[in-house]
């Protein structure tokens, strides 16, 4: 009984941090999306499911799949990059494994904001990198590098590939080699070594490195603001025009309510998959 109630006191004051700074003002915006506005932007009286309608019609439909697949792509490339380098930082001497992991913070002491411009620069018509493609012959002299999907999808790939590389090489880093190379003298190539020893081990860092990408690419604001276009509108853009150019609050209520189920839904599954094996290996023992 009294070490229960340590571990409670100790993460006591967490939990009221976030009931306070985090829970409480999330379920006061919720509340918002069953509330109408007039024209001015004024709460009025009363309830009203008309913001989560709006939920349902082509538009919010077509941005919720837009998201959804920018996240989701974004996720999926970032992790194609952060395994095979997490594994070959985690092979590295100690020394080496040391800089390779200032290499990968590095980005991240920059402003977030210079960064994105900095690949506005880098993606601009008249840029180095528009040159180089139409001088090999990879692009033509009227192709866009800028303002579409694919803009924001190698930004944002960029941006947040350093939320996927930690977390990986954290879990390689205590990885087991030895059975790796027990593998290869069994007659296994590298590559099937890695494939079937190596990756399955990492599956539960896979699922939360790819969390830690999903949840701020889903909620990506900056990002198609700056590099993409109209059509590369996401969830966030949506929301902030509601808020600060509509005065709609319930409708962006309503959206942001919707954006919070995207990246909850997830997280949960991850949650009980992770709880599942562990509940089942507790009842074997």
């Amino acid at each position: 009984m009294k070490k229960p109630l340590q571990q409670s006191l100790i993460t006591l004051p967490s939990f009221g941090w976030l009931t306070f700074f985090f829970l409480v003002p999330a379920c006061i915006v919720y509340m918002f999306a069953f509330k109408r506005a007039d024209i001015t932007g004024a709460i009025l009286p009363g309830w009203s499911l008309d913001s989560l309608k709006t939920l349902l019609d082509k538009q919010s439909l077509a941005l919720t799949w837009r998201t959804l697949w920018l996240s989701l792509v974004t996720t999926a490339g970032g992790l194609c990059l952060a395994i095979p380098m997490s594994y070959y930082m985690a092979t590295r001497t100690p020394s080496n494994q040391r800089r390779l992991v200032l290499f990968v913070m590095i980005p991240l002491w920059s402003s977030f904001i210079v960064r994105i411009f900095a690949w506005k620069i880098v993606l601009h018509p008249e840029g180095i990198v528009k040159m180089l493609l139409v001088t090999c012959g990879l692009s033509k002299p009227n192709t866009p590098l800028l303002y579409n999907d694919l803009a924001v999808l190698i930004v944002m790939i960029y941006s947040y590939f350093p939320f996927a590389v930690l977390p990986l090489y954290s879990a390689a880093s205590k990885f087991d080699f030895s059975l790796f190379e027990a593998a290869m003298d069994l007659g296994a190539t590298k590559r099937r070594s890695f494939f079937t020893v190596y990756l399955p081990a990492m599956i539960p860092a896979i699922l939360t490195a790819g969390l830690m990408v999903l949840i701020p690419a889903a909620g990506a604001y900056v990002i198609p603001e700056v590099v993409g276009g109209s059509g590369s509108e996401m969830l966030g853009n949506t929301i902030a025009r509601r808020i600060f150019l509509d005065r709609n609050l319930p409708v962006a209520s309503a959206l942001s309510l919707l954006l919070s189920l995207v990246v909850f839904i997830p997280a949960v599954i991850i949650a009980l998959w992770h709880s599942g094996p562990q509940a089942r290996g507790g009842e074997n023992r």
